[in-house]
This record gives structure tokens, sequence and C-alpha cells, in this order.
């Protein structure tokens, strides 16, 4: 039993959808939906991310731009419960929701508050699509960083006549930053970087087509 700040509790009813009959638990008449919901999956042993919540026929959300909501609830209220089945195991859809779904940004449970309030802000206020979300939370503040060094070095780079230089000392920055590092054991596809230029197996070049004709495999 869940009891809020003033130790209010108050005793509702939820039904869920089905051939089952009602069921009553007391909570606090003040709780976070999040907390409503673990309590009414505890009892009746649903699976807490496939239960939904209807209280006087809005859908109850967990949060709202990155806040907690709370839900103020009397005694007698009536709750109406619904458990999303699982898909089967090894049945695959092609339902076109499922995919969009699938392609939305959403913010890990570990983000922080201040990004999770920034996020809801830019979603929901701004409509910036999940494409764009996607590559600003992806990128570390390291990244940030660099970007916000670029566009304020870029101006005074322009300023001095130096655009052009700028420009190509980002782009040769931009390659040797995504180069990446070979770990111990790997080599290379060009062989000149390799130790004593040591080849891909397979490699086919003119000494590779000099030895076939020597051997008279051409």
């Amino acid at each position: 039993m869940s009891s809020s700040d003033d130790g209010t509790t108050v005793e509702i009813t939820h039904k869920t959808i089905g051939p089952s009959r009602p069921s009553r638990i007391r909570v606090a008449s003040k709780i976070k939906v999040r907390d409503l919901r673990n309590a009414i999956a505890e009892k009746g042993r649903f699976p807490v991310a496939n239960l939904r919540m209807i209280l006087r026929g809005k859908a109850l959300q967990d949060e709202e731009d990155g806040e907690d909501v709370y839900v103020t609830l009397k005694d007698e209220d009536s709750l109406t419960v619904a458990v999303i089945p699982k898909r089967p195991v090894g049945v695959e859809t092609y339902d076109d929701d499922d995919d969009d779904e699938e392609l939305k940004f959403k913010l890990p449970p570990s983000a922080s508050r201040w990004k999770r309030k920034l996020y809801y802000f830019l979603r929901n206020k701004l409509k910036l699509p999940d494409i764009i979300l996607m590559g600003l939370f992806s990128l570390s503040l390291k990244m940030w960083a660099i970007i916000t060094l670029w566009f304020i070095l870029a101006p005074i780079a322009h300023r001095w006549e130096l655009g052009p230089i700028f420009l190509l000392g980002t782009g040769f920055s931009i390659i040797l930053l995504n180069l990446g590092k070979r770990q111990p054991g790997d080599v290379s596809a060009y062989s000149i970087f390799n130790e004593d230029f040591r080849e891909l197996p397979g490699t086919y070049n003119a000494e590779r087509i000099d030895r076939d004709i020597r051997a008279g495999h051409i």
C-alpha cells in the first residue's frame, strides 16, 4: 500500500478488460501514476511494462514534459486497466505502427533531469522530428564543445580572409578524427601500412598476376 505525504489513503476499484472480476486496492489519495501502476501490477501480477490505465475517461501517463505525473484519487474511484499482450515468440508482424514506434527516438532511463526536460521541450513545444533529436542527444559534451568552438572561430577566420583554409582544416580534421584506431593484430587493407608490407589474403595486384602467368594459371 502506498501513502501520500499526509498519510491519507483511499480505496479504489480497478477492472481489468476481459472476463476478470473487479478488484479493490488501497493507495495514497495523491500518488504518482508510476507508483499506482506498480501497485496494481504487483497485486494483479501483471507485467508492469504492458499495463495501461484509464481514469475518468483519460489514459494515465507516467511522465509529462520530463516530470512525474501525480493523480488525485477519491474513495470508490474506478480505474480501467488494460494489459497489452506480448507478441508471440517467433511471430513476425508487418504493422507500420510498430515500425514507426521503433524509429522514434527515446531517451534512456538513466538520462539526467535537465536532459529530459530539454528533450520534452524540443519534442513537444518545438515539434522537432525524431531524426534531429537523435542527432542532438547522441553527441557527447566534448563534441558539443568542438562544434561551439568551430562556430566561434568561423567568423574570425572569415574576417581575416582565412575562410578557405579554415574549411580545408575542418575537412582534414574530420577525416583524421574518424580514422579510428587499429587493435593489436589487425591488418590494414593497404600493405604499405603493415609490418613487412604484408598483404591481406586474396589481394589481387600486379605481383599476383605475374605469379599466375609464370605458373601457367592464366
